[in-house]
């Protein structure tokens, strides 16, 4: 089992979870987070005060995977997010020992 991680763009969010639901995803965690990349942050002026943006917003996507669907989740949730700017984001994968559903007991990919 695999667990897929991806940083993307908030408006981003919906695109990436319909696409992974068409490809028969079962359920995915999103969590919200603040970050930077290669982009960095920016000054902004707002009322007469210049102010430093250093943390861009941002959404974590969370999915559960077997290992035969892994690098293809990747593959759509790269494809669904992707604006070709600076500041769309990562995905990643690692290892999952091991998983349970906790309704059910069930162990391994079951709990998927």
């Amino acid at each position: 089992m695999k667990l897929i991680t991806a940083i993307i763009r908030p408006e981003q969010l919906e695109e990436a979870r319909s696409a992974l639901e068409s490809s028969g995803v079962q359920g995915l965690t999103v969590s919200s987070a603040h970050g930077y990349g290669r982009q960095r942050g920016h000054t902004e002026i707002y009322r007469g005060a210049e102010y430093t943006v250093d943390l861009h917003p941002k959404v974590r996507i969370e999915v559960l995977a077997s290992d035969e669907q892994a690098h293809n989740l990747m593959d759509i949730i790269v494809a669904s997010s992707n604006t070709g700017t600076a500041g769309d984001g990562k995905v990643w994968m690692i290892e999952v020992c091991e998983a349970v559903r906790v309704r059910t007991g069930e162990r391994g990919e079951a709990a998927i």
